[in-house]
């Protein structure tokens, strides 16, 4: 695999909310971007998201010759693996449609064509399995929305090269991205087994009528969620020990991880609760779509990232 293909034009399989983010990424990149998607719709899909986005790219600086006039919705996988020199698929998180469709990429592209899955869970060492070149076969899972979102974990399967991880890293990187690389594969990756764990607590709570929905987003984003956004999770308890650090901290509370604060196994999914956390999430919304949600969190996400970028890689004086 050659290690020094420049990438002018990113390949999409998979128009949906993150191949749409990929594609308003990239073409504020300056890059130059080939979409498919077998829905009816795919393209007119495609090409609103991106509308929807770009007022946030142009606040964020577009690159030397950015334009939405570079992207080219094509019919076929086939078209998109032709002439992509790096070839991310958005497929539904299905592992044998993507074991299938992964396959089917690797037959029609060149052989130093990376191909990156944007799976948010499944193991890349099983999609990559009927692959004629399972080396160049990455996992890379990027967050919502793809086109302001850093994030992207890049996770090798088992037969994936290291000059793969490499190559898909210092791509990520050079549309602005922070490649995090996994250092083993396991179903659903990091961030989002983090997430989930969240996730399966807030059913519990709003399950049990403990609180509504409004209720747990307010517990987050006015207390931790704000020292999540520069500190994490681990150096925030780290500050909570006081002088004595994560040491005191374990030490003092450890104990407390014996109590009954969290139930990890999710709750099920019963009518009632759908409807709970349905109507919970419609009365916060306030009559909102979906696309005015979206350009309100893109405008609270580009404050953020503008008032954190001062101090993101500064170290405490």
């Amino acid at each position: 695999m050659s290690t020094d293909r420049i990438i002018k034009t990113l390949g999409l399989v998979g128009g949906g909310v993150i191949g749409s983010g990929w594609a308003a990424r990239a073409l504020a990149q300056g890059l130059d971007v080939v979409a498919y998607d077998p829905a009816p719709a795919g393209e007119a899909t495609l090409v609103a998201a991106v509308e929807n986005a770009w007022p946030a790219l142009e606040r964020m600086g577009l690159a030397e010759g950015a334009s939405r006039d570079r992207l080219r919705f094509v019919r076929s996988v086939a078209e998109v693996a032709a002439a992509a020199d790096f070839i991310q698929e958005n497929a539904p998180e299905r592992e044998e449609l993507k074991r299938g469709l992964l396959a089917e990429i690797d037959a029609g592209c060149g052989p130093d064509v990376i191909i990156a899955s944007s799976s948010s869970g499944l193991l890349p060492s099983r999609i990559q399995s009927e692959c004629r070149h399972p080396e160049r076969v990455v996992i890379g899972h990027p967050f919502n929305p793809v086109y302001l979102l850093p994030l992207v974990e890049v996770v090798p399967g088992e037969r994936t090269a290291a000059e793969t991880v490499e190559r898909a890293a210092a791509f990520y990187r050079s549309i602005g991205m922070r490649p995090l690389r996994m250092r083993k594969e396991i179903e659903g990756y990091l961030s989002d087994r983090l997430q989930e764990a969240l996730w399966r607590e807030a059913l519990h709570l709003v399950n049990e009528g403990i609180a509504t929905t409004e209720d747990i987003d307010d517990a987050i984003v006015y207390g931790p969620g704000l020292r999540y956004a520069f500190m994490g999770t681990c150096l925030t308890f780290h500050l909570a020990g006081g002088a004595g650090g994560m040491a005191h901290m374990l030490d003092q509370f450890g104990p407390a991880l014996k109590l009954p604060w969290t139930k990890l196994v999710a709750p099920e999914l019963t009518r009632e609760l759908r409807d709970r956390m349905v109507e919970g999430t419609a009365a916060q919304a306030d009559g909102r779509s979906v696309a005015e949600l979206e350009r309100w969190r893109d405008d609270c996400l580009i404050r953020l990232i503008e008032a954190l970028a001062p101090v993101r890689h500064e170290r405490p004086a």
